[in-house]
């Protein structure tokens, strides 16, 4: 049985198959997402959804969908699905659908009749292009196959309606169409690899709705313009190939494309290799450089979450190249940041307190991957540079105090990862001595010091400072000190001060608060963001989004956190909690085939059953995932 198998029975339930999210990605950054059975539920959802950088700096959904009959006798078979108002679903495709795989290119076999229909997916790796070849497996004779193209031309974040301006107009190119609904848009080019018929026939399909928005307290519905269908037909054996870009191909070409471009995607036929797969879909090139994207559907590149997923989706998929391109476009946006100038690359957040720190962690991991030596050739004086920028309190919310500890102000905006606001304002406020960011500063002030070959002088000085500042009586580390405030809630932010390679506290302070997040924080999908027994917890991310948000950092449990805990796990317990480690991993392998398959959702709720939750893919949960994986690859041998 193939790993990413799903049977009939189980596609063609739709309380089943309609969770479940298909995620093909470009590094020009478009994307094709969908559900299994090719029925949108979300906003985001689309065939060919793709940036337009002259428009604003969001993904626009160009072309939704494509529904494909099969024409034979005279008879006609919709393969397509849509929900509309009122649970009505139409035209039930995928009751034809025999079964789903992904196990190498995304593929579903339809049957109908006597005629087997293979639809196949993939995007291009650099072009905004989406691939689909269907090949007739079986059929008594020739069988006309039409497809009829859903056009929005909206961003993600609005919906289309029926309206008089959007243009009609279209050309006939080389066995296709192009169009352009709106002014200001890039033209759609739909093509074939082989000769076709297009019937212009335009039509609106009414109130169109998207579930997954209802359910985040959204509207619901939308119209969909149909400019009309393309006809070919194919006897048993034969394949086209379809192709729908922001630019026009040589269809002679598209056959081999295809195979080209199928050759190069990862199989997902185990764990390890869907995160590695995965890995992939965060990388986003531009013209100003090499980015890693947070997460899909929604999310951009943002500078504290690319430092966290960098070692991890380059450096443990053996691609220390891409490390090195990403890290060469965010240098230059750090360096612009210490020195006062606009930031001109793609990277948002920059002037978050601990972003730096993080950035220093994401080099500290490349020079055990790749060589103490080699660290300090590329990166040795950025190092220095960030160090002697921050102690020297230039950074605007930075201030290094008397005591060695950093002091960072987090009253009025949100300073660290747990950065959910409302009305402008953090949910979650955390201000003055926080406990990671002091943890960071202190792992890069001692790495700085090993990459001159020396050992920090101060780090006697600060233990004491941070131990006396953060250790509580009842054995773990208070999320952050301000003055007379301090706050006791249990919060898994301490285990950063345990997994760090240089930590601030002693052995027994070390297992003292390890123990504490495993009997408070541990789930099978992560850490809660906040103990069940401390005030305000709140685990269950669900329902509008002010409801939602005040969930966010209240109880949810985050993956990308539970790496950290197990890698403390390693350095306070050695081989002894291997086997206890390896066990946490199987909770995440059951959820590569149960939301966007092959990948990592953002969260999942704090209490049973654990539902996964938020964004379809986040690159910090997949990152995290393979680095941890590699460390206890390392540990077994």
């Amino acid at each position: 049985m193939s790993y990413l198998h799903f049977e009939r029975a189980l596609m063609t339930n739709l309380e089943y198959s309609l969770r479940k999210e298909l995620l093909r990605v470009s590094r020009s950054g478009a994307y094709a997402c969908s559900t299994l059975v090719d029925c949108n539920t979300r906003k985001y959802h689309g065939l060919l959804v793709v940036p337009i950088p002259e428009m604003d700096s969001e993904n626009h959904v160009l072309l939704s969908s494509l529904d494909v009959s099969v024409i034979q006798h005279g008879a006609r078979f919709n393969l397509g699905l849509h929900k509309y108002q009122g649970h009505n679903f139409s035209p039930q495709g995928h009751k034809y659908i025999k079964e789903f795989n992904a196990d190498y290119v995304p593929t579903t076999i339809y049957r109908v009749g006597g005629v087997l229909l293979k639809k196949e997916m993939l995007m291009q790796k650099f072009e905004d292009r989406i691939l689909l070849r269907y090949t007739l497996l079986d059929s008594t004779g020739a069988v006309t196959l039409r497809f009829q193209p859903f056009l929005a031309f909206r961003s993600v974040r609005e919906y289309t309606h029926e309206n008089g301006t959007a243009s009609r107009e279209y050309q006939q190119i080389d066995n296709g169409i192009k169009t352009c609904m709106y002014a200001g848009y890039p033209e759609l080019f739909m093509q074939f690899s082989r000769k076709n018929e297009f019937v212009f026939h335009p039509d609106w399909y009414r109130g169109v709705e998207y579930p997954k928005e209802q359910e985040r307290g959204y509207a619901t519905t939308e119209d969909l313009y149909v400019p009309g269908y393309f006809e070919l037909s194919l006897r048993k054996g034969e394949s086209v190939v379809f192709a729908a870009s922001t630019s026009q191909m040589d269809t002679k070409k598209l056959r081999k494309l295809f195979d080209t471009e199928a050759a190069e995607v990862l199989h997902w036929d185990n764990f390890y290799h869907c995160l590695a797969s995965a890995a992939h879909q965060f990388h986003y090139n531009t013209k100003s450089g090499s980015y890693i994207l947070a997460g899909h559907p929604w999310f951009k590149c943002r500078a504290r979450d690319e430092f966290i997923s960098l070692p991890g989706l380059t450096l443990c998929i053996k691609e220390p190249h891409h490390f090195e391109d990403v890290m060469k476009t965010a240098e230059k946006g750090i360096r612009e940041f210490m020195a006062g100038k606009k930031v001109t690359i793609d990277l948002h957040e920059m002037q978050h307190p601990d972003v730096l720190l993080w950035a220093i962690w994401a080099i500290q991991q490349y020079a055990k991957d790749q060589g103490k030596e080699r660290c300090v050739t590329k990166y040795g004086k950025l190092v220095a540079d960030i160090v002697k920028y921050l102690s020297a309190n230039k950074h605007p919310n930075f201030k290094v105090e008397d005591n060695g500890l950093v002091y960072c102000e987090g009253t009025d905006k949100a300073v660290t990862w747990m950065n959910s606001t409302d009305n402008g304002r953090p949910i979650t406020p955390r201000s003055g001595y926080i406990v990671e960011i002091n943890a960071l500063w202190y792992n890069a002030l001692c790495f700085a010091a090993d990459l001159k070959g020396e050992s920090w002088s101060g780090a006697e000085r600060f233990q004491e400072a941070f131990t006396a500042m953060f250790l509580n009586e009842y054995g773990y580390l208070y999320d952050y000190v301000d003055g007379n405030m301090v706050d006791w809630s249990v919060r898994p932010n301490m285990i950063f001060a345990v997994a760090l390679d240089y930590s601030p506290l002693d052995a027994e302070a070390k297992k003292s608060v390890l123990d504490i997040c495993t009997r408070e924080l541990l789930t099978p999908k992560g850490l809660r963001s906040l103990s069940p027994k401390s005030g305000g917890y709140n685990p269950l991310f669900v329902g509008p989004q002010y409801q939602r948000d005040y969930a966010y950092h209240q109880g949810t449990a985050w993956p990308w956190l539970e790496s950290f805990y197990l890698e403390a796990c390693i350095k306070v317990y050695k081989r002894s909690r291997l086997s206890f480690i390896q066990r946490q991993m199987i909770g995440f392998e059951e959820e590569i085939a149960f939301h966007a398959i092959g990948t990592m959702p953002e969260l999942f709720d704090g209490n049973p059953p654990f539902s996964g939750r938020g964004g379809m893919a986040f690159a910090m949960n997949v990152a995290e995932l393979l680095r941890i994986s590699e460390i206890i690859e390392k540990y077994k041998y």
